[in-house]
């Protein structure tokens, strides 16, 4: 009961993160899952998997609402999400495949280095200017696979790649967020489920867990994070977003550093 507690104020925070900013909850997931299942004792070789796994299983339950509020105002660009869906879902299972190859240690290095690249992004508020208009269906397959396979590998559903690419190539910023968090579904349905097969044969997974997904962690996440995102969203107009994104970025460098660190 006490763990399920943690795994809530996780979900809380996760969730106001999520909603204020128009992050995914990844960020912050994964490497508080990991300090916390260090504290529990899990096979250091598996737990930063387990820690994306479940991150990914979150994403699955918590973009969906997400999705609707967005799809409701008419700002999914579903034309989009059908061309980049496909190579979307072949790199989200290529990226679980990569990770389940990577020792625990390199996956730690990979999610630390993004998370001060994401860092970096946030504190500059960096959006590319437009320079062409959407590609052809090749293109966009490429660029899915590798959004869905860096994704996939860090545990994230996809936004801080998406929305630039999409902002790039002509897509108003708010058409842009609500695709990607659109994307952030399959993203997070097929790495869940490529997490869970890939892990399926380890045999020090703690109890409770299907591959590398950690139920009692998903539960306590998701059960928080689902009622809370909707604070943060109304957050985003009574904060300063410019000044709190600064802060936020500032908390991304310390959990960069600590997963370099070990």
């Amino acid at each position: 009961m006490e763990s399920f507690f943690l795994y809530a104020g996780l979900g809380v925070f996760a969730g106001v993160i999520a909603g204020f900013f128009g992050v995914g909850g990844g960020l912050i997931i994964v490497p508080v899952l990991v300090t916390i299942f260090q504290g529990k004792g899990f096979d250091e070789n598996v737990l930063v998997h387990i820690a994306i796994g479940t991150s990914l299983a979150t994403i699955v339950i918590t973009s969906v609402s997400s999705v609707y509020a967005h799809h409701k105002r008419g700002a999914v660009l579903w034309s989009v999400f059908r061309i980049i869906t496909p190579g979307i879902i072949a790199g989200a299972l290529l990226g679980a495949v990569i990770a389940n190859f990577l020792p625990g240690a390199q996956l730690r290095i990979v999610f630390g280095v993004f998370e001060l690249i994401v860092a970096g992004y946030m504190a500059w508020d960096f959006i590319p200017a437009p320079h062409r208009n959407l590609p052809r269906h090749f293109v966009f397959n490429i660029t899915g696979i590798l959004i869905g396979m860096v994704s996939s590998v860090i545990g994230i559903g996809g936004g801080t790649m998406t929305v630039p690419f999409l902002t790039w190539c002509n897509v108003s910023i708010r058409n842009a967020v609500a695709t990607s968090s659109a994307c952030g579904l399959p993203i997070a349905i097929a790495g869940t489920t490529g997490f869970i097969l890939t892990g399926w044969p380890e045999a020090t997974l703690p109890e409770w867990s299907t591959g590398y997904i950690y139920w009692p962690a998903f539960l306590g996440i998701v059960t928080a994070s689902v009622v809370f995102a909707p604070v943060g969203a109304r957050l985003t107009h009574a904060l300063p977003v410019s000044i709190t994104k600064r802060f936020f970025s500032l908390l991304l460098v310390f959990l960069g550093i600590r997963m370099l660190m070990g």
